[in-house]
């Protein structure tokens, strides 16, 4: 497991800014290190209405969509420093090789990510707010950048974004045309 922990503390700052500047409402920067990592786990909902995957033993949330894509939250810990570490895996179940080339969401900035997680979000539907995820100085996401997935291949991934108030402690996580993921966070 790859932590972001340790990266330079002008480059986190410098990310925390550009992250909370696009929640506000203005556009994204995108950066996809390649680093993978899951952890502790519950359930939420499933692709295209009420198709609901039973709950997985130790999964925060696992929902399933994009013609046999499934994704696990297996972890949301609340970091010092203001932020907020989502891990989990994905496993591709569509019979064919998939490449997460809709999951980098569609700003232009984005591109740069390639096959990643970058165009995830939370909304905290308590403090009626949505996050980005995180970015670096040169615009690269703090998430993970996926090579690609065979059939019936399981990647682990993780997602950093601004933290949300310590009042909300449930957030919804979204990535693609996934369906979104309620997950409860816990304070690290």
């Amino acid at each position: 497991m790859k932590r972001w922990s340790a990266l330079p503390s002008v480059a986190l700052a410098a990310a925390m800014v550009v992250g909370v500047a696009g929640c506000a409402g203005g556009s994204d920067d995108p950066e996809p290190p390649s680093a993978q990592s899951p952890s502790a786990p519950r359930q939420s909902e499933s692709s295209g209405g009420d198709d609901s995957e039973p709950e997985e033993k130790g999964a925060l949330a696992q929902v399933k969509g994009e013609g046999g894509i499934v994704l696990k939250v297996t972890s949301a810990v609340r970091n010092d420093g203001g932020f907020l570490t989502l891990e989990g895996e994905v496993t591709n179940g569509t019979g064919k090789a998939w490449t997460a080339a809709n999951w980098r969401g569609d700003e232009r900035e984005l591109v740069k990510n390639g096959g990643s997680i970058a165009g995830a979000t939370l909304v905290d539907n308590k403090g009626k707010k949505k996050y980005l995820i995180l970015r670096d100085t040169e615009g690269r996401c703090l998430c993970t950048r996926f090579q690609g997935l065979l059939s019936g291949d399981t990647a682990e991934w993780f997602a950093q974004f601004p933290a949300p108030p310590l009042e909300s402690t449930e957030v919804s996580f979204q990535v693609g045309s996934m369906p979104p993921a309620t997950i409860e966070i816990s304070e690290g």
